[in-house]
């Protein structure tokens, strides 16, 4: 029937064999013999690896406020990529992000046995479970043991399931039972409906599943069901063998009951048993020797001629450095000549890689240049004397403005979204747990009852993120940092046309107005209509249900727009009102740092809108001065247990009175910020240095003189820290990116240059964008969408569904995965840590941006 061809091929007789059987018998023959991988091993790191392969054993937890991020359990890195997550045991087919989520209980690492267990409970149904996982032959065996058998409310529910991303699975094949399927690119498989008495209910009576549903909701069902199941049989680097020896494996499409699912291999727990009562063999393929191919980091924007240029390269840990690597430039014949061959130093380990660098500042000659490294050759970047001119434009002239709330915002063919949210909003109701944070005590601290209307609030505001919220406090956050951008450096740029009066929005047509100050109006008028309409600053406003929540497309269509009218019922209209209830809740707690940071806000936003907008400038001024006030007596009031002054708190204050006196010159305010700006500074250096920058322009020299002592304690500060990794900047470990604290601290880097150019160099401000537009771990591609030569294709906007961004957006980066990696995803927009742009991380980069176009003119 066949004969060997080459160890990878085989010849088939046509006549005497069918495709479809030559095709499985490929797959088999490959997954057979072919593999050469080694067997796993525990690590010092207490996670499973071998050349090519890492298995994780719950060294990540389910998440208590966000749950299911896709970012715990059991997971695999499958050559060199997060492609499996979420082993566990769970109660749905294809569970939700707020559905239910196992709690870890315990985690003993044996290393004499080489096995990890894992205790899981969830508490609402008393059921514990164990999960063993011990290497064999090339793979693993997995096993789950119950002291209990399964509660009967979960009997048919409880199950083992795995989580495989789509994007690594999409044009490949899988195999049940040695029948063949193709995994969909689209979803497209069978659901049904179930009775809503089935459902295991969501996070606290919350539902995913719309109103009209309420006595039912959508089960998902499998693709194929059998013992052996195999993941991509003809890609080697995704190729992964499931083996169950009792229950049927299912394979399931998540993404029929949300764009974020993943294909899901899930074994239902038995009725009746405990013991061992599921055990499957897993087999990650691993190639042999397999070395994950050098990363070179360098910035897709470019260089200035006379700044420093070193590329990071970042290496595989079973790789060795090279002694050179070149760089090229494009000659005016159309030919690439090198221009230099230079040495690459070793740097050493950081976390799971090696570093090397490459140092090309002796490069000054303008023109058009690649990197060199081995068989690795980068994309080209520039070197000239305007890279940085024009690379926050995205930013304010595309992005901010589809961040616009309340209002229609078009480019030309196509319309962003419609006027959302003209219901105004409603007043949240009492002792209520919601979701994305947001909770509502005891009280309202409003002269509103629990779900009354509150009137004036369609208007002004940005969306937060990716989401369709309001979130003051970021509000707060842009604000201040726009009008440092006016103030710094007179940004008058106009390429958008924005018309409050008709709520409308066009996106690249001039209105003869600086972009910059109507954004600047535009997060001050809700500022305002929250303390004049609800009679001070609120936590934030949000849909009330959880199916408006993942709402993804046209922000207009989240809520019917019509304020909600209780005497009608649930989808009944009178042309001004509706009996649905969807309109927006304001969580309306009060505290005095949210007070004190909006003072702060509309004290900084009254100086930039003068002589632009005089009345709403006055208006700011005059609440600004009103809400510091009334935070003062809030914090007369407060319990030393119950002060809203935390870490994030301490300090608001001095920054409402010191956007106070810059704006009155009011030397009550200058006294009140010198008395607590030197404490603050020994208590917190590195937060609170911004601060006592901002008031250098307004103070004396002895001001000026004091402060250096400080500068130099925090340049010895940062150096220290940011010595432990190649790029010598704050990298952030945790589950959110650290783009934004960056962007900061190159943002502060910056203002002390400025005023101490002696102790701080320019460098300290382009690293930091270096490292946003390429020069990072993982991959080099920008930060930024649509700016520099590569950058992110997709990201976690409104329109996330489409795989693809909005210009101008900044990414968090890379989110750190316990215990050893950093990750950026360019192929799932669904990974908000990763990919979620936010409003602030937005105008904290115009900010640093024309601060970069500043000292490029420099002398």
């Amino acid at each position: 029937m066949y004969k060997l061809n080459s160890i990878s091929g085989i010849l088939f007789n046509s006549k005497r064999i069918l495709w479809k059987e030559a095709f499985l018998f490929f797959c088999f023959f490959s997954l057979t013999n072919i593999s050469f991988s080694q067997n796993l091993v525990l690590n010092e790191k207490e996670y499973f690896e071998t050349p090519g392969l890492n298995v994780w054993v719950f060294n990540n937890e389910y998440n208590g406020m966000f749950f299911d991020e896709k970012t715990a359990g059991i997971e695999f890195i499958h050559h060199g990529v997060r492609t499996v997550t979420g082993g566990a045991i769970r109660l749905q087919n294809t569970p939700e992000q707020w559905d239910l989520i196992p709690k870890m209980i315990s985690r003993k690492v044996d290393k004499a046995k080489n096995t990890i267990e894992v205790t899981l409970r969830y508490e609402e149904f008393n059921f514990d479970s164990k999960i063993i996982i011990s290497p064999k032959d090339k793979g693993f065996v997995m096993d789950v043991v119950l002291d209990k058998p399964v509660p009967k409310k979960l009997e048919g529910r409880a199950g083992f399931n795995l989580e495989f991303i789509p994007t690594s699975y999409f044009e490949s094949n899988y195999l049940v039972d040695g029948k063949a399927g193709t995994f969909p690119r689209y979803p497209a498989s069978n659901t049904e409906i179930w009775p809503a008495s089935q459902k295991i209910p969501q996070f606290a009576g919350h539902t995913t599943f719309d109103d009209r549903g309420k006595n039912e909701f959508i089960a998902t069902q499998p693709l194929e069901s059998g013992k052996n199941l195999v993941f991509a049989p003809e890609n080697p680097e995704r190729t992964v063998k499931i083996q169950s020896l009792d229950q049927d494996v299912m394979l399931f499409d998540g993404r029929n009951l949300g764009q974020n699912g993943w294909f899901i291999a899930r074994s239902i727990l038995p009725a009746n048993k405990k013991g061992k009562v599921l055990t499957w063999y897993i087999e990650p393929n691993a190639i042999p020797n397999w070395i994950r191919k050098p990363v070179i980091g360098f910035s897709q924007v470019g260089y200035l001629p006379g700044q420093k240029k070193i590329a990071v390269i970042e290496l595989d840990k079973n790789d060795k450095a090279l002694n050179t690597a070149s760089i090229f430039k494009l000659n005016e014949d159309g030919r690439f000549v090198e221009k230099l061959k230079a040495d690459v130093k070793v740097w050493g380990n950081y976390l799971r890689y090696n570093y090397a660098q490459i140092d090309f500042s002796t490069i000054k000659e303008k023109g058009l240049y690649y990197i060199q490294y081995g068989e690795e050759k980068t994309n080209t970047f520039q070197i000239e004397d305007d890279v940085y001119s024009k690379i926050w434009h995205p930013t304010m002239d595309v992005w901010f403005p589809v961040q616009m709330d309340h209002m229609e915002v078009n480019e030309a063919y196509r319309v962003w979204h419609g006027k959302p949210f003209l219901d105004d909003c409603l007043q949240a109701p009492l002792n209520h747990e919601h979701f994305d944070g947001y909770k509502q005590g005891p009280a309202t601290d409003t002269k509103y009852k629990p779900l009354e209307r509150i009137p004036g609030m369609s208007v002004g505001g940005w969306f937060d993120a990716g989401d369709f919220d309001i979130q003051t406090f970021s509000h707060v956050s842009v604000i201040n940092s726009f009008v440092e951008s006016w103030e710094a450096f007179k940004v008058t740029r106009d390429e958008t046309y924005i018309d409050q009066t008709t709520q409308f929005v066009d996106i690249h047509r001039p209105d003869g107005q600086p972009d910059l100050l109507q954004q600047i109006e535009h997060g001050v008028l809700n500022l305002v209509a929250q303390v004049e309409n609800i009679g001070h600053p609120v936590r934030g406003i949000i849909v009330p249900n959880l199916h408006q929540y993942h709402h993804l497309g046209d922000a207009s269509t989240e809520t019917d727009n019509l304020p909600y009218n209780p005497s009608l019922k649930p989808y009944e209209s009178n042309g001004i009102s509706s009996g649905t209830p969807d309109d927006r809740w304001a969580f309306t707690n009060r505290t005095s740092f949210l007070d004190y940071r909006t003072a702060g806000a509309l004290a900084s936003a009254s100086r930039a809108l003068k002589g632009y907008n005089n009345a709403l400038s006055a208006k700011c001024l005059t609440l600004a001065i009103k809400l510091t006030s009334e935070a003062a007596e809030l914090d007369k009031k407060a319990k030393p247990d119950d002060s809203p002054m935390s870490r994030w708190g301490k300090g608001s204050d001095m920054v409402a009175i010191l956007q106070l006196y810059l704006s009155t010159k009011d030397k009550q305010y200058k006294t009140a910020f010198l008395d607590k700006i030197w404490k603050s500074l020994d208590e917190n250096l590195e937060f609170n240095i911004n601060s006592a920058l901002l008031a250098l322009p307004a103070m004396d020299d002895n001001y000026k003189v004091k402060l250096r002592g400080y500068v130099i304690k925090y340049k010895e500060k940062i150096d220290k820290e940011n010595a432990d990794n190649p790029y010598g900047l704050p990298l952030v470990k945790r589950g959110w990116g650290g783009t934004s604290q960056v962007i900061n601290w190159a943002s502060t880097n910056y203002y002390i240059h400025k005023s101490y150019p002696d102790i701080l160099d320019k460098e300290y401000v382009y690293q930091g964008l270096n490292y946003i537009f390429g020069c990072h771990p993982y991959s080099n591609l920008s930060f930024v969408n649509a700016v520099g030569n590569r950058s992110k294709k997709v990201a976690y906007g409104g329109n996330r569904a489409d795989f693809t961004t909005i210009a101008g957006g900044v990414v968090p980066g890379l989110i750190f995965l316990k215990p050893d990696y950093l990750e950026n995803k360019d192929d799932w927009p669904f990974f908000w840590g990763e990919n979620e742009c936010i409003i602030d991380g937005g105008a904290w980069y115009v900010f640093l941006a024309n601060a970069v176009n500043d000292l490029a003119v420099e002398k």
